[in-house]
């Protein structure tokens, strides 16, 4: 059965979002097209730490937003550049994105460690707002606990920054695969999927509600286990841990395949939503942690950007520069595509 939401603002929410779509149906007749607009289009960046592209150098230390790792050179400034050589101005008033968001932190106050507190994102959107672009929903499904499953690495105290803990501490990171396939460890991953496809839901109607004339943009995440899995048996030039660390090669297609169920539920998301969706899964089948120079995501244990001395912190399979620049490439693109509508 579907989950029904019986709150008063999600009645006024989902109100909002059918008028606001009627009126949208009416006023841009199929297969309409226009220049992009001349005048510099209000924006809000939000999301999680894919957006905020944690493990590039500088980040943003901003008081209570410090441990969000914003990256001050993330996707939503290089795409917002990108744009602008194209003459399309972004008016970013502002980029909440912050490492470690769930869905529900749209709308709810963040923890961060040491006892900070971020303010909920939907803060950010204003009346005229026209763009709301971010991506939400690895935390919400449990990413870093489906791979401390499958990883005795992941699950030492020595890699502890890294959130969450296993799905079922008791049984063996080698047998994973067959956790996920059957059973307890098949029914967490079914409600999880649930989970996000009700909160990827709230999401998009509250920013129908708070920016009614925004038009929403989810980031989906790019591919992290290419096809061939071989190519993870191999570390990439300079390193010495594998891309995916100690994950059983039986495993990989297991993850490969959640993370395309992942890109399957949010696409469904915006589909009923009616926003607009930039598929990274689809786009970097070439530049996975597997993909040695060509990788766009750094490997779990490999040291990322940001730390001194012989402290640095992993990239925990996050996008390197080379991967943010296809994030900013695929979001310019998409946001080109929607102004020119």
């Amino acid at each position: 059965m579907r989950k029904t939401t019986k709150t008063p603002v999600a009645r006024r929410l989902t109100s909002a979002a059918i008028a606001l779509g009627s009126c949208l149906a009416l006023a841009d007749p199929a297969g309409s097209a226009g220049a992009a607009p001349a005048d510099p289009v209000p924006t809000v960046f939000f999301g999680d730490s894919y957006t905020a592209n944690f493990g590039i150098a500088p980040f943003n230390q901003d008081g209570d937003k410090t441990l969000c790792f914003q990256a001050k050179e993330n996707y939503p400034t290089v795409a917002t550049r990108r744009l602008a050589d194209k003459g399309v101005t972004l008016d970013v008033q502002s980029d909440v994105s912050c490492g470690g968001a769930l869905i529900h932190h749209f709308w709810d106050e963040q923890e961060l460690p040491l006892g900070l507190k971020v303010p909920p994102q939907q803060n950010a959107l204003k009346d005229n707002t026209q763009l709301a672009v971010g991506s939400m929903g690895g935390n919400t499904l449990g990413f870093t606990r489906i791979l401390k499953q499958c990883s005795d690495k992941l699950r030492s105290p020595d890699h502890g920054l890294l959130p969450g803990y296993p799905v079922d501490g008791d049984e063996p990171a080698a047998t994973c695969d067959e956790f996920f396939a059957s059973g307890d460890g098949k029914q967490w991953l079914d409600d999880q999927f649930e989970q996000v496809g009700w909160d990827l839901e709230e999401m998009l109607e509250r920013i129908r509600y708070f920016a009614p004339d925004a038009k929403p943009v989810l980031v989906g995440y790019p591919r992290l286990v290419p096809e061939d899995t071989n190519k993870c048996l191999t570390p990439a030039p300079g390193q010495t841990e594998l891309p995916l660390a100690d994950i059983p090669q039986d495993a990989l297609p297991v993850l490969d395949q959640i993370q395309k169920r992942l890109d399957d539920t949010m696409k469904k998301a915006v589909a009923d939503a009616g926003a607009d969706f930039v598929d990274l899964y689809a786009n970097t089948g070439s530049n996975t942690a597997c993909d040695g120079r060509n990788r766009g995501i750094g490997g779990l244990l490999e040291n990322s950007q940001i730390g001194e001395g012989d402290q640095w912190l992993p990239w925990y399979a996050h996008p390197n520069e080379k991967g943010r620049d296809i994030q900013a490439e695929q979001v310019a693109a998409k946001a080109e595509q929607i102004l020119n509508r």
